[in-house]
């Protein structure tokens, strides 16, 4: 089996890295347009429902796919021999680290977008402004802890 996943790295790798950028494109984007939805829309009016469709949207089909193709191409680069030596050096339990805190922020996400869905949003729009700041410095600490490798 180990042999196998070597063999295959570089499709993994590219696969990984597609899902990553889609999954990220969303995380960057689904707060920004939760920024517009508690601003500007109005509860039952046309841009809140426009709003509801194209959160709905952006999270089914792009983000929810893009997140579980990234987590099982990562899991399968984790088991590849050689690529990850766990005794080395700290960056693969902070990019271990990293990638949880993205997939928690990510389920946060999707609690927010089922309330705006509910009519039920709390949250104003400079919060989700600052909201829109946690996958930038997740995808800093992870691309450091893989490139640095510190």
């Amino acid at each position: 089996m180990g042999y196998f996943l070597v063999d295959i790295y570089p499709y993994v790798l590219s696969l990984h890295i597609m899902a990553v950028i889609s999954w990220m494109a969303g995380l960057f984007y689904l707060p920004r347009l939760f920024v517009y939805h508690a601003e500007r829309a109005t509860t039952g009016d046309q841009l809140d429902e426009t709003l509801k469709i194209m959160e709905f949207k952006l999270q089914r089909y792009i983000m929810a796919p893009a997140s579980i193709v990234a987590w099982i191409a990562g899991l399968t680069l984790v088991f590849t021999p050689g690529v990850v030596d766990w005794s080395a050096a700290i960056w693969p339990y902070t990019k271990a680290f990293g990638v949880i805190c993205m997939t928690v922020f990510d389920h946060w996400l999707m609690i927010m977008r089922k309330k705006f869905g509910r009519d039920e949003n709390n949250l104003t729009g400079r919060q989700f402004r600052m909201m829109n700041e946690v996958p930038t410095v997740l995808m800093v600490l992870i691309v450091l802890s893989v490139v640095v490798k510190f």
